[in-house]
């Protein structure tokens, strides 16, 4: 009688069932599907461009296609169109353009290029597009010059802001705006616009403002006679001023300065020889002194 065999165990061994149980795993899956080919495309990409060579043709391949492409003539900028620019503005800007026409619109940095053309000292604002035909349009909003203010260096054009427009030697040169000075006038500039404004009422011809300590104003008659104005509402000083010229001649007395710093007490100063008068007839009449001559109440 033969012996009888053990049958072989057909269950996997343990190795094998590990095995198989990581295959069904979605981690499993995705690395075999998408991390194995990509694994194996960056890896012959990295063998590929291994050789300085080879990196050095493909860059220079992608360079001239990127070329060809910028170059192309729908994307060429040919003329440049100034908009709202007088003509000492156009020279300047044509005078600080980086750029030589024609030149591919893919390098012109608009928004430095804006920054710059703003940055001229007569240039309030600028906007800028590219039209179609190769053409770049600047449209400008220039400062409007309202005051020259007298310093050291001559006198600086500014607009209503106080922003410096440019210098000139002689108020010859701007003959119609008023002339302001002294320091921090450029930071007040609207005030001293209202002022005139008022003082214009007086028909006097005016020599312009000066700026006391930064805080308060003087208004200087063509005659070098002053009215002294205060810190606080300016203007209703300036309106009383014309109120009394108009109701005693105040301006047609032989005076120095008006001072409106109290204005419910406004001070004259009279001229010496006024003065001397002054005395002379108090003198005269045998009125009681009561002023010490130099202020007239």
């Amino acid at each position: 009688m033969r012996p009888v065999s053990p049958r072989a165990d057909p269950s996997p061994s343990r190795l094998r069932y590990r095995l198989e149980r990581m295959r069904l795993t979605p981690a499993w899956r995705r690395l075999t599907r998408l991390g194995l080919p990509l694994l194996i495309v960056v890896g012959f990409v990295a063998g590929y461009l291994h050789d300085a060579d080879r990196r050095a043709e493909i860059a220079e391949r992608i360079a001239d296609i990127r070329h060809q492409i910028e170059t192309r003539p729908e994307f060429m900028v040919h003329l440049l169109e100034l908009d709202g620019a007088s003509a000492g503005v156009q020279e300047d800007v044509h005078e600080i353009f980086p750029y030589d026409l024609p030149t591919s619109s893919f390098d012109i940095d608009m928004a430095a290029l804006r920054e710059m053309v703003e940055g001229l000292p007569a240039v309030a604002r600028a906007e800028l597009r590219i039209r179609q035909g190769g053409v770049l349009r600047i449209a400008l909003t220039e400062r409007v010059p309202v005051a020259l203010w007298r310093t050291r260096h001559g006198f600086e054009v500014l607009d209503i802001t106080g922003a410096a427009i440019a210098t000139v030697e002689t108020r010859a040169a701007h003959p119609g705006l008023p002339v302001l000075s002294g320091t921090g006038a450029d930071r007040a500039v609207p005030q001293a616009l209202d002022i005139l404004a008022a003082a214009a009422a007086l028909n006097r011809p005016l020599r312009g403002l000066v700026r006391m300590g930064e805080r308060r104003w003087d208004l200087v008659f063509g005659d070098g006679r002053r009215v002294r104005l205060p810190a606080r509402a300016p203007v209703p000083a300036v309106e009383r001023v014309v109120v009394l010229d108009r109701a005693s001649d105040l301006l047609e007395r032989d005076l120095v300065s008006i001072d409106m710093r109290l204005g419910a007490r406004p001070t004259v100063r009279m001229s010496e020889h006024a003065t001397g008068e002054w005395w002379r007839i108090t003198r005269a009449s045998g009125a009681p002194r009561t002023s010490s001559g130099a202020d007239n109440r």
